[in-house]
């Protein structure tokens, strides 16, 4: 009844404006009205503020302001579309947005003339907040100062907030942060937003909405943020489903334009955590092949940090089938493993034979052409300058030579560790051969290199 009242102040003060003229004690009764919390002042709330009142609000100082809008929050439901609100709230976000004429107090510091409101406000309840800062952004107010000022107002609300409160008050904080642009608040930030969350019944919603907000920012993130403990539920000892969630999200946020140089942080930032979760027992084969498989292959230079992390699990699995391990060593390119990387992996019975002989062709391809660059430089210089060199040494390279070219591909991966030693072996005369020319190079008289003329600029470098 006193909403339907609070309607009408006009009509009130029509009614009764001439009695008040004749009569000095005015009573006014209102027979079977059910006075609700706070109706009565509701209905002088309208009354007194009428239109009229609220054209000069913009010349109240800003504790009249702060009066006012916690006198609306009283008497107002959230759902209340009232001009007196309305007009308060105006003017209020109108001072924040220009902080230099709206500021009571003289500040010392930059930081101090930016937060000033902060304290001001913390008393008003979430719904309220909400509408502030939706006007504010709307402004253009400094979306870093926001952002600070909603972790400020969770800190404060949360010393006396009820379960209930704190899940309204964090669903409307992940709202609001998500109108903000990703750069005025920190990857830390978000993650603390979350271990909070992670206590308490939010939405499902809300918690997608914080997780791609997360994801989108997710090169910036270090692995200690990573390492979130998994729920009672669940027998391994991380969350593995929240990184496959934020790698994903981090891919659909940046779809459009994804820099290199963020794919390969974040490609290092999940490497490290795959190291760290491998030596889990309780992982499945399945939920490791899928962390290892949530990048593509251009997402590393070098894969020796994924096949190390793919060799612990398979050294605290050491169970698996041959199918289960195939399936998780597919995210490995061979071509992007370091000699030393290839050689543990043909040499470890931990992984498949098919593997080991995957590697072995990659490692015959590489001194293949190692084979053909050294080849190549002996034979340019050898007819250029070094002809008349010894014999002896013509005949030691030529040994070298021919011993590589006895290397064939083996039937059976049971000769595959003899046929890497022998090509570790060439590889290393290779290498000796090479640092034997070079120095021979740097002993060659300044005047045979200018009887070369200008070509000698373009000699080429051995074993840089």
């Amino acid at each position: 009844m006193q909403r339907t009242l609070a309607s009408f102040p006009g009509s009130f003060k029509k009614l009764f404006g001439y009695l008040m003229d004749e009569t000095k004690d005015l009573k006014v009764l209102f027979h079977d009205f059910e006075d609700e919390a706070g109706g009565f002042e509701l209905v002088a709330a309208r009354f007194c503020y009428n239109k009229k009142s609220l054209d000069c609000i913009s010349f109240w100082t800003w504790s009249e302001l702060l009066v006012a809008l916690k006198e609306c929050q009283a008497l107002l439901s959230a759902s209340d579309s009232s001009l007196i609100l309305e007009k308060i709230l105006d003017c209020v976000v109108t001072r924040l947005a220009s902080l230099v004429v709206a500021s009571p107090c003289t500040c010392s510091s930059e930081n101090t003339r930016i937060s000033w409101w902060f304290e001001d406000l913390l008393v008003l309840k979430i719904d309220l907040i909400d509408k502030v800062i939706r006007m504010s952004i709307s402004r253009n107010i400094d979306h870093a100062t926001i952002s600070k000022f909603l972790l400020c107002y969770q800190r404060s609300r949360f010393l006396t907030a009820t379960p209930t409160e704190k899940c309204k008050i964090m669903e409307v904080m992940i709202n609001l942060l998500s109108l903000l642009d990703r750069s005025s608040f920190s990857c830390k930030l978000l993650f603390g937003i979350f271990r909070v969350v992670s206590s308490l019944k939010i939405s499902s919603h809300h918690k997608s909405i914080l997780e791609n907000l997360i994801g989108s920012q997710l090169d910036r993130a270090t692995i200690d943020f990573l390492l979130v403990p998994s729920s009672r539920r669940k027998a391994y000892v991380y969350d593995v489903n929240l990184v496959l969630r934020l790698v994903k999200a981090f891919y659909i946020e940046g779809r459009c334009f994804l820099l290199d140089s963020r794919l390969r942080k974040v490609a290092s930032l999940v490497d490290s955590y795959f190291v760290e979760v491998a030596a889990d027992s309780h992982l499945s084969p399945s939920k490791f092949a899928a962390l290892v498989l949530v990048l593509p292959d251009d997402a590393r230079e070098s894969h020796d940090r994924l096949f190390q992390a793919i060799d612990i699990y398979l050294q605290v699995h050491g169970g698996l089938c041959e199918a289960k391990k195939m399936k998780i060593c597919s995210a490995l390119n061979y071509a992007k493993l370091s000699t030393d990387a290839l050689k543990h992996l043909a040499r470890n019975p931990k992984f498949p034979s098919r593997i080991a002989i995957q590697v072995f062709i990659n490692q015959q391809s590489k001194l293949e052409n190692l084979f053909e660059d050294k080849t190549h430089l002996v034979d340019t210089f050898s007819s250029s300058v070094f002809a008349e060199e010894s014999i002896d040494e013509k005949v030691s390279s030529d040994q070298v030579l021919v011993y590589a070219k006895r290397i064939n591909l083996p039937n059976k991966a049971e000769h595959l560790d003899v046929q890497l030693q022998g090509m570790q072996c060439t590889i290393t005369e290779l290498e000796k051969y090479c640092g034997i020319m070079q120095t021979q190079i740097g002993n060659i008289p300044r005047t045979r290199l200018s009887s070369l003329g200008n070509n000698a600029r373009f000699l080429p470098k051995l074993c840089s």
